[in-house]
């Protein structure tokens, strides 16, 4: 098949860990890597962000990666970029010419107003309308549910979110806890499929090279330096953990702003240390900043445990990462957690936001060598044998055949009246 992915704000070559770079970034990357290895042709696009970027370039085994005009050749907040998604349709539509692709995959709500939009401008123009997946990796319902007033997506998410669902083709959720969400925002359920994320099994494994401790025992917490993801919560629980017992334990964390002085100036990592100074646990927990993709295997095989305590989580790869280096996770019963961490068998749930739940687990797992080592036995089995990028890509490509071959969507559904002039003369 000949497949286009639109992920308009999470390039593939991104740096992770910083506010708008994280797991996205690398299921496209990931996703469109092990389908071209299945014998796919998959190009990636992108908005560029940046002016000396390429035209396009390639990644991985062969994929095309195109950087499209849309907006300022600057970093856009991703809640910000909404305007600048009609300039993006238009833009690939340029791309495909008269040959657009069977499958559009669009990532994130944005990425899905941006792909039906090119769809439609190849239907009116005569071609051969593409088929039209969308991952979501995230839920505006779910984020305002948990973010309240601090959530800064555009408001009119709320209206053009379940039009994109109930517009495209096939919704592909990551985990069973979306599809509810799914249903609930008025999709179908017969358009609905599920696709976990993966991880890289080559690189996360558990045997190579390991980071030296500071302390005798070591936890870590992965991923964007942003306050929904509960790293104040594991600050909480080293604090705690003392009071257990295990006062000698370092906690790693990983993310934040880039760049020269970056992990000083960003705001959350200033807020984490001033946590961690209150709880007097400043000199145990060392903010690393952004690591390459390549550096986080080490710093896991080196950790006891790693806790995953988001306040909600469409899928979560981190606990996926960790359980592939063999090391078990302590992790949030939320949204993908729920899927991918078995407790007990992978490693151990807690209620989110509950920092002295966090403690007494990881507290269970450092007093009790065989069951951290059952534990981490089990997740590198269970993310072998489930969610390797290969199996993701044959699971993914059973859904665009089951979509090319029911073409059961209809016209699309009206777009929301008052979603502003910005979609005025988009297609109805």
């Amino acid at each position: 098949m000949k497949i286009s992915m639109v992920s308009e704000h999470a390039s593939p070559l991104a740096a992770l860990g910083g506010v708008d770079a994280g797991g996205q970034n690398v299921h496209v990357a990931e996703l469109s890597s092990a389908l071209v290895r299945r014998g796919h042709d998959v190009t990636v696009f992108t908005r560029r962000d940046d002016p000396q970027l390429p035209a396009t370039t390639r990644f991985g085994p062969g994929v095309k990666l195109v950087h499209v005009d849309a907006g300022p050749a600057s970093h856009v907040p991703k809640d910000e970029m909404l305007p600048w998604m009609p300039e993006l349709a238009v833009g690939i539509v340029a791309q495909w010419g008269s040959n657009p692709p069977d499958i559009v995959h669009g990532h994130f709500w944005m990425s899905g107003v941006a792909s039906l939009n090119a769809a439609t401008q190849c239907e009116q123009a005569g071609l051969r309308r593409p088929l039209v997946a969308e991952t979501f990796h995230a839920l505006g319902t779910v984020k305002r549910r948990h973010q309240g007033d601090a959530d800064t997506s555009p408001r009119e998410r709320a209206e053009l979110e379940p039009w994109v669902g109930q517009s495209v083709d096939m919704a592909v959720a990551t985990c069973s806890d979306e599809v509810f969400e799914l249903k609930a925002m008025g999709v179908q359920a017969r358009s609905i499929a599920v696709a976990p994320c993966g991880v890289d099994t080559a690189l996360f494994t558990p045997h190579g090279p390991m980071e030296v401790r500071r302390r005798r025992y070591r936890i870590a917490t992965i991923g964007r330096l942003v306050p929904r993801k509960g790293v104040g919560t594991a600050v909480t629980a080293l604090a705690l953990l003392a009071e257990l017992g295990f006062a000698d334990v370092e906690l790693m964390v990983v993310g934040g702003v880039g760049g020269p002085g970056g992990i000083s100036k960003d705001p959350e990592a200033i807020r984490i240390m001033a946590l961690a100074n209150d709880l007097g646990v400043a000199d145990r927990v060392i903010m690393r900043g952004q690591l390459s993709r390549e550096q986080i295997p080490a710093l896991l095989r080196s950790v006891d445990a790693v806790v995953c305590t988001p306040w909600y989580e469409p899928f979560g790869i981190v606990p996926l990462e960790a359980m592939a280096c063999g090391r078990p996770v302590v992790a949030a019963a939320v949204g993908g957690l729920k899927d991918s961490v078995v407790h007990g068998l992978t490693g151990l749930h807690v209620r989110p936001r509950n920092p002295q739940e966090v403690a007494e687990a990881l507290a269970n797992v450092l007093r009790d060598p065989t069951l951290a080592r059952q534990l981490g036995e089990a997740g590198v089995h269970r993310v072998q044998s489930r969610y390797t990028w290969d199996n993701v890509a044959a699971a993914t490509e059973k859904i665009y055949s089951r979509m090319t071959l029911s073409r059961h969507r209809g016209p699309l559904q009206s777009k929301p009246a008052d979603a502003g002039t910005m979609m005025e003369g988009w297609a109805q």
